[in-house]
C-alpha cells in the first residue's frame, strides 16, 4: 500500500526524465491528471492520456525534449506532504524561481497553478514545484 501517491507520480516523471524515456505510464487518480494538465498547459511535458482499464485507469505521459535530447524539466519538488501540510493564501503563493517555474495548488477551485491561482485571489495547499 502507498501512503503517499503524489511522491511517487512526481518521482516517476523525474526519472523517467533523468534516464530520457519518451512515456511514463502511472496509475490514474483525480489529482494526478489535474497535476498532468498543469504540466502541459505550461509546457514541462508534450502531452498526457487516459486509459480506463476497470476501475482506475492508466495516465501516459508523454515527457518532452529540447533538441539535444536534454529534459525541458530542470526540477520537480514535492512540496506538501501528508506529515507536513503547507497551506498558503492569497498573498502568500510562492514564486517559483522568479516566476520561470510553476507552483501547483490544491485550492477549492481544483488543481490549478500559482498564475492562476493569484489571479483569482485563492489560495489552498502547495502540491508541488516545477521549473
Amino acid at each position: 500500500m502507498m501512503v503517499d501517491t503524489v511522491s511517487d507520480f512526481l518521482t516517476r516523471i523525474r526519472n523517467a526524465a533523468r534516464a530520457k524515456h519518451k512515456k511514463v505510464d502511472v496509475s490514474a487518480s483525480k489529482i494526478r491528471v489535474g497535476i498532468a494538465e498543469i504540466f502541459k498547459k505550461n509546457g514541462f511535458i508534450r502531452n498526457y492520456k487516459l486509459f480506463r482499464d476497470g476501475e482506475k485507469g492508466v495516465l501516459r505521459i508523454y515527457l518532452r525534449y529540447t533538441g539535444k535530447e536534454q529534459s525541458v524539466i530542470h526540477g520537480l519538488q514535492r512540496v506538501s506532504r501528508p506529515s507536513r501540510r503547507v497551506y498558503v493564501n492569497s498573498t502568500q503563493i510562492p514564486k517559483v524561481l522568479g516566476g520561470l517555474g510553476v507552483a501547483v495548488l490544491s485550492t477549492s477551485q481544483g488543481v490549478i497553478s500559482d498564475e492562476i491561482a493569484r489571479q483569482n485571489k485563492v489560495g489552498g495547499e502547495v502540491i508541488c514545484s516545477i521549473w
